[in-house]
């Protein structure tokens, strides 16, 4: 799939898409630093039948939905030749007891058998995180094991 980078004058950058819909669907970063969500009318890709303004966070958690499910799926797949072996995201709220600090102290692994295989934040993707890692609020876990392991590993990230 092409992305279109188109360069606004006095604006920003547009980047783009033509989605199966006919539709264009992109970005637009302003030069102070605002994000617009865009998505064009169906007869005229370049007049938008919706501009959402997003603040970073909220990019980065619509970039977090976006990105880690198809990372989840892909493991998934990886995975299906293995009966007992599953996929999961797991969130670190605000609340989490490990907000703030390194993923080695969770101890998820020797705690539960189940693996961190990235981290997704602000639209990032950070593979195999290792034991200094900092986790903060908002992080999405992609976490691999048995199906009891993961709600052992949710209960963890949750309460401690």
């Amino acid at each position: 799939m092409n992305v279109d980078v188109t360069q606004l004058p006095g604006i920003g950058v547009r980047k783009d898409f033509q989605a199966r819909s006919g539709r264009r669907i992109g970005v637009v970063t302003h030069r102070d630093g605002g994000i617009d969500l865009i998505v064009s009318k169906r007869d005229d890709p370049d007049d938008c039948a919706a501009q959402i303004p997003l603040t970073v966070d909220e990019a980065a958690v619509l970039a977090n939905l976006l990105g880690v499910p198809q990372l989840v799926e892909k493991l998934k797949e990886d995975h299906r030749d293995l009966p007992g072996i599953t996929t999961r995201q797991l969130p670190i709220g605000e609340d989490s007891p490990y907000s703030g600090r390194p993923l080695g102290e969770t101890r998820l692994r020797t705690r539960t058998k189940a693996s961190i295989v990235a981290v997704m934040r602000a639209g990032q993707i950070y593979p195999s995180p290792g034991p200094d890692f900092v986790l903060v609020s908002s992080d999405l876990l992609v976490v691999v094991g048995t199906p009891h392991g993961l709600d052992e590993a949710l209960e963890i990230l949750t309460g401690g």
